[in-house]
């Protein structure tokens, strides 16, 4: 499986963010996407999860399933944890799940992976910003794509935390999954760089 971009260009209220933009991950192989504020690397993660269109250039995927587009093949995780604090731990990953398709995993054991099995009948608008971080990172195991587009997916994370994460991505990538990642911090796992800059 090979994930690329040829000649992608983003713009965003009227501004060029970047152009001609080259990139490729295969399977088994991260990608830290870096670069300054407003360098666009969240616009990247968002053109490959098919949230934006680019302004030039093509994003494909090569030898993943045919029958489905490549947003239908990807995880995208943002900045920011989307979890309804009214609904518990559990409930929110059940609607993840629904809205996501496909076949998933064991809840509990899910929750258990991420550590919050403790926590399962909890409204997540009670956990702390660490456990909500834990909670989005389950919707990855709960129904299994690809390409996971990660933004800045160690924040909040505590040590045990980071380390529970890099073991999950190091078992996606055994598993001949693909990670994108924009960090500013290291991943806590082997990646290539891709270094991306603002042209304004």
């Amino acid at each position: 499986m090979r994930l690329s971009g040829h000649g992608v260009a983003c713009v965003r209220g009227g501004r060029q963010v970047f152009a001609g933009l080259d990139f490729a991950a295969v399977s088994g192989e991260a990608v830290a996407v870096v670069g300054r504020n407003g360098s666009g690397k969240t616009s990247l993660l968002r053109l490959i999860a098919g949230l934006l269109v680019p302004a030039g250039g093509q994003i494909a995927l090569a030898g993943g399933d045919a029958e489905l587009t490549l947003p239908e093949q990807c995880h995208y995780l943002g900045h920011r944890d989307a979890l309804k604090p009214a609904l518990s731990v559990a409930e929110n990953l059940t609607f993840w799940a629904d809205f996501l398709g496909g076949e998933r995993g064991d809840a509990a054991a899910t929750l258990a992976t991420v550590g919050l099995d403790h926590a399962t009948h909890l409204p997540a608008g009670f956990l702390s910003a660490g456990q909500r971080r834990r909670l989005s990172l389950a919707r990855l195991l709960t129904v299994r794509r690809p390409v996971w587009l990660l933004d800045e997916p160690t924040n909040a994370l505590d040590v045990a935390g980071q380390d529970m994460f890099g073991g999950l991505m190091r078992e996606h990538l055994s598993r001949g999954g693909l990670i994108v990642a924009a960090t500013h911090a290291p991943l806590g796992i082997e990646s290539r760089e891709l270094r991306i800059g603002s042209v304004a």
